[in-house]
């Protein structure tokens, strides 16, 4: 692992001036830490700075904004997280924010509002990433329609596979590689395995109410969060009430993937930081079992060294032509 996106990430019911203050302490909180730890780390804002890092032995440092609601509703926070090296930025989380509607609420906006429009043409501009994992299916299309840059799905996985609606269709994964996009799969056991999934939602009577209930418990505790998550997964699959999920599950999510789309669209999401993950992945130690699984499926050197990552680089490299003052520069942003 020689490239990571550190996920800015608060609950999506924080809105206004409140959110902007926790995403900033958590963005200054990676490029401190990246100084710290210089001889380790770089920070990097472009896809040519990934790979200089790598030929120094270095591990690249990037940031993503998970969730729109962390810009308080104002056009002009985002243009400063652009400024402060945000390279993607996912339009909505867990719940709907102000201007686009999330694949785990209710909607209300009917996809993206006119000033969610206006947000995805900004990041264009700014040449951040427009990440559409967590999002509606309606806000997905319109964000795919507005945008000039191509879209990636940082951590979704495929719903022909895993009916949950944290996953894209085949049609929406097709729609996404249609205009350059890539869907980076995610490891989380509920959304590779439709038993996990099934038998999970009879547990918990679903993603929305076992969050609601963990939020209650914890409330902004982060590790309070995960521990109680962590804690009910293994007590429930120890008393055989949730099955056993492998790591392979990961490979056939890609699989699928790079048969509907072609490997120049798929990459990994893994969602290490937030999920649970399938037995035999986890933590990044065991990532070479995925690269040794698609070379025994006779993938290319080629193929598999994009789905590592470089499909992930090449959309960065077609965003960053969007900010001003680059060289092909994205027309009409």
């Amino acid at each position: 692992m020689n490239a990571i996106f550190f996920s800015i990430w608060i609950d999506g019911r924080i809105m206004g001036p409140p959110a902007v203050q926790k995403a900033l302490d958590q963005i200054d909180a990676v490029h401190e830490n990246v100084h710290r730890y210089a001889k380790d780390l770089v920070f990097c804002r472009t896809a040519a700075e990934v790979r200089e890092a790598h030929k120094q032995g270095k591990i690249a440092a990037l940031i993503g904004v998970e969730g729109g609601h962390m810009i308080g509703n104002d056009i002009r926070v985002l243009r400063m997280f652009g400024d402060l090296g945000v390279r993607y930025m996912t339009l909505s989380h867990f719940y709907n924010d102000e201007w686009a509607d999330s694949s785990t609420d209710k909607p209300v906006h009917n996809g993206l509002t006119d000033f969610g429009k206006d947000i995805v043409r900004e990041m264009n501009r700014q040449g951040i990433m427009v990440d559409i994992s967590h999002v509606s299916d309606k806000t997905f299309y319109d964000a795919l329609e507005v945008s000039k840059a191509p879209l990636i799905a940082s951590h979704s996985s495929c719903r022909a596979l895993c009916n949950h609606v944290r996953d894209m269709s085949d049609d929406m994964i097709k729609a996404l590689a249609a205009k350059g996009g890539v869907i980076q799969i995610n490891y989380e056991r509920s959304f590779i395995d439709q038993a996990y999934k099934d038998a999970s939602d009879k547990l918990s009577g679903g993603v929305v109410a076992a969050f609601d209930q963990f939020k209650k418990e914890c409330g902004d505790d982060q590790e309070c969060f995960g521990r109680k998550m962590a804690e009910q997964e293994k007590r429930a699959t120890a008393e055989g009430k949730l099955p056993h999920v492998s790591w392979e599950r990961i490979v056939d999510h890609i699989d699928h993937a790079v048969k509907l789309a072609g490997a120049d669209h798929v990459g990994l999401g893994s969602d290490f930081d937030g999920a649970t993950m399938p037995e035999g992945m986890e933590d990044c130690s065991k990532l070479p079992k995925i690269t040794e699984a698609l070379m025994r499926k006779g993938y290319s050197d080629d193929d598999i060294r994009k789905i590592l990552g470089g499909n992930t680089l090449r959309v960065m490299e077609q965003t960053e032509k969007g900010r001003p003052g680059t060289a092909g520069a994205i027309a009409g942003c």
